[in-house]
C-alpha cells in the first residue's frame, strides 16, 4: 500500500476539458471560426494552451501570432474555471477511501498555480490537499523530476513511499525519475501519442478504485 498518492489534475482527477473546450471555441468565435466538437479536442487537453491552441488554430508557440492568442485564451478561460469542470467518476470514492486509510493526497499538475489553485477551490478539494505543486511552484515542470521531489518534500514522505497517476507519458517520466510508483489513468485524455502501454508505467488503471491495488501489487 503506498504512503501517499499523488495525482495530475487535468484529465486525471478532474475532467476540466468542458471548460477548456468551451474557452477554445469561445476563443475560435472570436477568430470568426466555427466552434470544434469536445471529443476532438479531448485528447489535446493535458497539453495545456499549447495543446489546445494548435488543435483549434493549427498554430505552435513558433508562430507570431502565438503569444497574443494564448493570453486571450488564459483570460477566457479564467473566467470560466469551474463551470462544466468535475471530478471524473470514482474520484470522490477513492478519495474518501484515501481520507479514512490516512493516507495523504495531494496535486502535481504542471497548470499555472492562478489556474489550479481557484479551480481546487471550486471544487472543494483545496483544503483536503496534502499538497498542491503547480507548474510554476517547482524549478523545472514535468516531465523532469522536480515537481515530485517538491511534492515528496512538502508531505514528508519519500518518493519511494508515493505513487503517481497521470494522464499523460510525462507524467509517468515525471515520476519514474523521481522514484516514484506510477500508474496511468486509463479514463483520462491519454494524448495522441505513443499508446499508454508503452509509457513504462508500473499499471493501468481502468477506474480510481483501481489504483490501490495496482499500488499495492507493483510493490
Amino acid at each position: 500500500m503506498p504512503e501517499a498518492v499523488l495525482f495530475d489534475l487535468d484529465g486525471t482527477l478532474a475532467d476540466t476539458a468542458p471548460d477548456l473546450g468551451g474557452a477554445l471555441n469561445r476563443l475560435l468565435s472570436e477568430q470568426g471560426r466555427e466552434p470544434l466538437p469536445m471529443e476532438r479536442l479531448r485528447r489535446h487537453v493535458s497539453s495545456g494552451a499549447r495543446g489546445m491552441i494548435g488543435a483549434g488554430l493549427g498554430i505552435t508557440p513558433a508562430d507570431a501570432a502565438y503569444a497574443d492568442l494564448q493570453q486571450r485564451f488564459l483570460a477566457i478561460y479564467l473566467d470560466s474555471l469551474c463551470v462544466g469542470t468535475r471530478l471524473f467518476d470514482g474520484m470522490t470514492d477513492h478519495l474518501a477511501e484515501l481520507d479514512a486509510r490516512c493516507i495523504p493526497w495531494g496535486i502535481v499538475t504542471n497548470k499555472s498555480q492562478r489556474f489550479a489553485i481557484p479551480l481546487l477551490e471550486g471544487l472543494a478539494l483545496r483544503q483536503r490537499c496534502a499538497c498542491i505543486v503547480c507548474g510554476d511552484s517547482a524549478q523545472r515542470a514535468k516531465p523532469h523530476a522536480h515537481p515530485m521531489q517538491l511534492a515528496s518534500a512538502v508531505i514528508g514522505i519519500a518518493a519511494a513511499g508515493c505513487i503517481y497517476v497521470g494522464d499523460d507519458e510525462r507524467d509517468m517520466i515525471s515520476g519514474r525519475a523521481a522514484g516514484m510508483k506510477t500508474v496511468v489513468a486509463g479514463w483520462g485524455y491519454l494524448g495522441d501519442g505513443k499508446p499508454p502501454t508503452d509509457w513504462g508505467a508500473d499499471g493501468i488503471a481502468t477506474t480510481p478504485q483501481d489504483i490501490l491495488g495496482i499500488a499495492g501489487a507493483s510493490r
